[in-house]
């Protein structure tokens, strides 16, 4: 879901789960780090830092900070800023970039307590599985694609976007 304002100018919001609120976007290239960043397995938590107190006084900060397995990292995406750890062309490299897209089109997407109690007790049941075997694992009388990559979304599940597109043989675990 994105929320906008009617005024030029002012940010769109970034919603996600691991996003306790809502994060202001004002750049594509912030969007597209926040969307890889809610997708990454290894990221547990995004917060915006929008200011700071020094010696009593606010300073404006508008940081976003990725809390992970490794530590924290800030994530600053300024178009003029010639020194970056992760470019443009990193956040639109193939195989991730299309299957963050394919995955992230799912975001928000209703899944019925059902299927997901199915999909999450099959990972808990068997394990890591190839995506083509958990699918053929669910009972639903509906494709239950849709509502996996909802479940990589909501951060319950996770499945490598970086080494190959997304296939049959894509290995699916679960988070918890």
């Amino acid at each position: 879901m994105r929320i906008r304002r009617a005024l030029g100018g002012h940010p769109d919001y970034f919603i996600s789960t691991k996003a306790p609120a809502p994060i202001p976007v004002r750049h594509p290239a912030l969007r597209a780090g926040l969307i890889q960043a809610s997708l990454a397995a290894e990221v547990r938590s995004i917060v915006h830092v929008a200011t700071a107190h020094v010696a009593s006084v606010p300073v404006d900060l508008d940081a976003i900070v990725l809390n992970g397995d490794d530590g924290r990292f800030l994530l600053d995406v300024v178009p003029a800023r010639k020194v970056r750890d992760i470019d443009d062309e990193d956040l639109k490299a193939e195989p991730r970039r299309s299957n963050v897209d394919l995955v992230w089109s799912h975001n928000r997407r209703f899944v019925p307590l059902g299927l997901r109690i199915r999909i999450l007790q099959v990972l808990r049941d068997d394990g890591p599985m190839e995506l083509v075997r958990l699918l053929e694992s669910v009972r639903s009388d509906r494709d239950p694609t849709p509502s996996l990559m909802s479940l990589f979304c909501d951060d319950l599940l996770e499945i490598d976007l970086t080494s190959a597109p997304l296939g049959p043989l894509s290995l699916v675990r679960s988070r918890s």
